[in-house]
């Protein structure tokens, strides 16, 4: 006996499932488990940005961008100064990096303000929450239906109180409640106001408002599915301008609230909030107007009905203005577009990661070379990119968007490795966690190998261990220690 695989079966037989490949897979490779039960190698896709494309010719204003999973398509809303200064939605169509856009829809036919999207995937309905200023600049809202690439509307429903103009607001969907939540400030009194809607069909109803601070302006609501919390980050009028966030808990049809925390202590401005799914970490950006307007972020992480922060980090050393986010899931990455005041008001991308309570940066991204303004920014859950709407300053204001995509690996998915060369479509055995794979070649014995972003195994330390070497052809992925 030579060595310690000859106490082995042969064949790669030791915890060994059978699946179908989908594609063709060598043996020894590694793979992961697709949602349709079938493995697929280990991959990885580059940094990639499309084309900017044009969908709106006039002068473009408060766009909100957001995207409907049933339909598979992008929704992006705008007030349309060319028109009145109507509000209107274009539907875009995805493919790779490239968008195309179908036929403008007006959904409000006076002058709209302050667009914000939610969908709800339990209706499978885009709610559209605005400034309505043919109304007294009442808070409104309307549901929503895409169909191919065009959306028809039920009518419209206003949700603050008579005579109360709204501005600032910000609506997200609470998976857990399957409700709406709406934040805006009164026009009048600069009270921070949340309100529930619940959808039915085309229409959508409301509950009790309920003030969660007395002066708040520049509101943005995220959903935190692990703790079933909306939180709300926005700037206290009160005290400084602080930069301030606060959780609420949806019942029914009424919300309520938590005590709010200060995530930056100084002036704050042009305010986004998302949710890291990966993380389980909400991410506040934001212009710090008391450290030179520099792009800061946080990360907070919610605890009942307490938020508290880690320390806040620089994205843009520069003037930062115009400020959206959204969470791509895949390249488990934050992205924040913004207005960089330094580079020719180009619009930029800066793409964070979150480890426990901090968030890095990598480099950062020139989406439009001109000027990106009224940036927002959805991540597309069906080919995994990040579609940005926004109004490009330098071409007479126009809507414009450009696709998006993360550099990625798919190999924290990684179940195992192919005992056998399997064809595409046949069934073959993978060796799981617990077992030994014996179709490997130059291992060095005693050490530990990684599942790197491209499926290869290699002792660089990735954020996947496949096992320790036991000969040269041989891992042991029993012992993970």
């Amino acid at each position: 006996m030579s060595n310690l695989s000859e106490l082995l079966p042969t064949g790669g037989g030791q915890n060994a499932v059978d699946f179908v490949a989908s594609g063709t897979l060598s043996s020894g490779q590694a793979v992961v488990l697709k949602t349709d039960g079938t493995v697929s190698g280990v991959s990885s896709v580059s940094q990639a940005l499309g084309a900017n494309v044009q969908h709106t010719t006039g002068n473009t204003a408060f766009v909100a961008t957001a995207f409907d999973s049933n339909a598979n398509k992008v929704v992006i809303a705008y007030r349309n100064g060319s028109n009145s200064s109507y509000g209107e939605v274009v539907i875009g169509t995805v493919s790779g990096t490239s968008i195309s856009f179908g036929t403008a829809v007006v959904f409000e036919t006076a002058n709209s303000q302050y667009m914000s999207l939610a969908f709800d995937s339990s209706n499978n309905k885009i709610v559209i929450a605005y400034k309505d200023d043919g109304n007294l600049g009442r808070g409104t809202a309307i549901v929503g239906t895409v169909s191919g690439t065009s959306i028809s509307f039920g009518t419209s429903v206003v949700f603050s109180a008579a005579s109360q103009e709204s501005n600032y607001i910000s609506c997200v969907y609470d998976e857990n409640s399957q409700k709406i939540v709406i934040a805006f400030t009164d026009g009048s009194t600069d009270e921070g106001i949340a309100i529930v809607g619940t959808v039915s069909g085309t229409s959508i109803s409301f509950g009790t408002a309920v003030v969660f601070t007395t002066h708040g302006t520049y509101l943005s609501c995220a959903y935190d599915s692990s703790s079933n919390k909306t939180i709300i980050a926005y700037r206290n009028n009160t005290g400084g301008n602080l930069g301030t966030a606060i959780v609420g808990t949806v019942s029914g049809t009424s919300i309520s609230f938590g005590t709010a925390s200060v995530y930056n202590a100084g002036i704050t401005n042009y305010v986004s909030a998302t949710f890291d799914s990966s993380s389980n970490k909400i991410i506040i950006a934001y212009r710090d107007a008391s450290n030179s307007s520099y792009g800061t972020a946080v990360v907070g992480t919610v605890s009942g009905t307490s938020i508290s922060f880690g320390t806040e980090v620089i994205f843009n050393s520069y003037l930062s203005d115009y400020i959206g986010s959204t969470y791509d899931s895949n390249a488990k990455k934050v992205c924040i577009v913004y207005r960089d005041d330094n580079l020719g008001q180009d619009g930029t991308i800066a793409i964070g990661v979150v480890s426990g309570n901090n968030i890095s940066f990598e480099s950062p991204v020139t989406f439009e070379s001109g000027e990106g303004v009224w940036n927002s920014a959805a991540f597309n859950t069906e080919n995994n990119t990040v579609v940005i709407g926004y109004m490009n300053g330098q071409n007479a204001n126009r809507g414009e968007a450009v696709v998006f995509r993360n550099a990625s690996s798919n190999n924290t998915d990684f179940i195992g490795i192919t005992a056998e060369a399997i064809s595409d479509t046949a069934t073959g055995a993978v060796n799981v966690y617990g077992g030994i794979n014996e179709a490997q070649t130059g291992l060095t014995i005693g050490s530990d190998y990684y599942v790197q972003n491209d499926g290869s195994l290699a002792t660089t330390a990735s954020d996947v261990k496949a096992g320790q070497a036991i000969s040269a052809t041989t891992i042991n992925m029993m012992d993970l220690t």
